[in-house]
């Protein structure tokens, strides 16, 4: 019987980025998935400006921006006319070097598997998940292989990565509240043409029929969301393309030459009661799914991976002691109760019905959009909220201080550089310490002897913009989340964390 440190149930991104995370850090991971071949339709679109700075850390992010697509503008049709462009091009500018990103998911999970197989983990497919316990000092999983025969293996640890209908989950006989949403729609991934196939973002207000355009790499590509109305959606199942209105595909002026891809589904909002019990972890769509409004579904699974990956090595290799495992379901789900609320009222307001939502859509809408993005306070409230770079854990017993406007649980500031940016030294994975203006001897003796990095920058005018604090000590978790902020470089702090939190240098 196989033993690994962490099984993983579940191909998707999730999954393969807590393989990723975790075999770069040199822990032995077995991943399975029931389908017996990656998915191949793009599914998920929006790569977010957060995972693209965490994929910093295995050398990810050149690859996904050299193979796909940059949003440079947000369009609002109305009564078959583009009322209103927004530049999207500086929309990050001075928070991040990434703005509005699409990577289709399939081509997502090609490049994050090759990537996995030169580390020499493959995934095994058509091999799915039929019972496990927990032993109390691990796993003992029992796996259905492709052949129908029964495989027992054990695991220190188990990640459910199945989505929304986890096996894992059911097992663990954890509650999945929420509910589902009335509307039904449809996503098309097609061949066309006409003004709203330019490789920007378009989205029809009309009262009579939702459309969103996407673009997709590659002249006249792009996705399709609309809403199925009337009878239609009663039986959505067993829609085609041809069955869905047209009014706001002909409102937009697109030609459809080829439908490449066509599904219809309804919405869910929903969290899982506990991301966590005892041995096994519920990451993605398997501890919580939402409307996809503000493109947040698998950017949110990613950043499960990674928070959890640098805990689970840290136990596993005797660094922290198994209580630090509680802080992923603290972090991670205080985040996804936020953001289902968040998306949830974004979605009802751009699929409510009746005189005054259609009013407010086709009226105010075109009226307040251009005059937000012209606002810089209010268009950096907005990108920061979607791209998920305000995601900060201040509750969390892993955060401590605060030196400037930084705080123990932030997303570390970005500042650009001469030579690059602070965020240059994101390249591996392991706790490191930042300061900005000069080191002392003994912060700098202090890391020597405790084998961690100490990143200094010297002191810019920007840093005090981003705000950082000339000659602070920032500690940053192996995730580069901020673990301790301190105004003063007092290296006697940097030890009483690290033996208050048990962690083992």
């Amino acid at each position: 019987m196989g033993r690994s440190d962490v099984l993983i149930v579940g191909a998707g991104p999730t999954g393969l980025v807590l393989a990723l995370w975790l075999t770069r850090q040199g822990a032995n991971v077995r991943i399975i998935d029931r389908a017996n071949e990656p998915g191949t339709t793009s599914r998920a679109l929006a790569v977010q400006a957060r995972t693209l700075e965490l994929y910093r850390q295995l050398d990810l992010t050149d690859d996904v921006l050299e193979k796909g697509h940059k949003v440079p503008g947000l369009n609002l049709w109305v009564q078959g006319r583009k009322e209103v462009r927004v530049s999207l091009d500086t929309l990050a500018e001075g928070l991040t070097p990434y703005g509005p990103f699409i990577y289709p998911q399939d081509q997502h999970e090609r490049l994050l598997t090759e990537r996995l197989a030169t580390m020499n983990i493959e995934v095994e497919r058509s091999t799915e998940l039929a019972d496990f316990q927990d032993m109390g000092d691990g796993i003992i999983a029992t796996l259905r292989r492709p052949d129908g025969q029964e495989e027992r293996c054990e695991a220190a640890f188990l990640a459910g990565c199945d989505g929304a209908r986890s096996i894992v989950r059911k097992i663990l006989g954890i509650g999945f509240p929420g509910g589902t949403y009335q509307q039904v729609f449809y996503v098309a991934d097609v061949d066309a043409a006409g003004p709203a196939l330019d490789g920007e973002l378009h989205i029809d207000l009309d009262a009579a029929d939702f459309l969103a355009v996407f673009p997709l790499k590659g002249e006249g590509r792009a996705r399709l969301i609309g809403t199925v109305r009337d009878e239609r959606a009663e039986h959505p199942e067993h829609l085609q393309f041809e069955d869905v209105s047209d009014h706001a595909i002909r409102h937009m002026k697109v030609e459809v030459r080829k439908v490449n891809w066509f599904s219809t589904y309804r919405v869910h909002h929903r969290v899982t009661d506990h991301f966590r019990k005892a041995r096994a972890f519920l990451l993605g769509d398997a501890a919580h799914i939402h409307s996809p409004a503000g493109g947040q579904g698998m950017n949110t699974g990613i950043g499960d991976a990674i928070n959890l990956a640098w805990k689970l090595q840290a136990v596993l290799t005797g660094r922290a002691p198994a209580t630090i495992l509680d802080t992923y379901e603290a972090e991670r789900r205080a985040f996804a109760l936020k953001l289902v609320a968040t998306t949830d009222r974004g979605f009802t307001l751009a699929t409510a019905e009746g005189r005054a939502a259609d009013f407010f859509r086709t009226r105010i809408v075109p009226l307040v959009v251009p005059t937000l993005f012209r606002l810089e306070r209010a268009r950096d409230f907005m990108f920061s909220a979607v791209s998920q770079i305000v995601i900060a854990y201040h509750d969390s017993t892993l955060s401590a201080g605060k030196a400037g406007d930084v705080r123990g649980g932030d997303r570390l500031p970005w500042v650009s550089t001469a030579s690059g940016d602070n965020f240059d030294t994101f390249a591996t994975i392991g706790w490191q310490v930042h300061v900005y203006g000069t080191a002392g001897a003994a912060l700098r003796d202090w890391c020597t002897r405790n084998n961690i990095t100490l990143n200094v920058f010297g002191w810019l005018a920007s840093y005090e913009d981003a705000g950082l604090t000339v000659d602070a000590m920032y500690l940053l978790r192996p995730d580069t989340y901020v673990a301790l902020a301190a105004e003063q470089q007092d290296p006697d702090s940097l030890t009483r964390y690290f033996s208050d939190h048990r962690l083992v240098l």
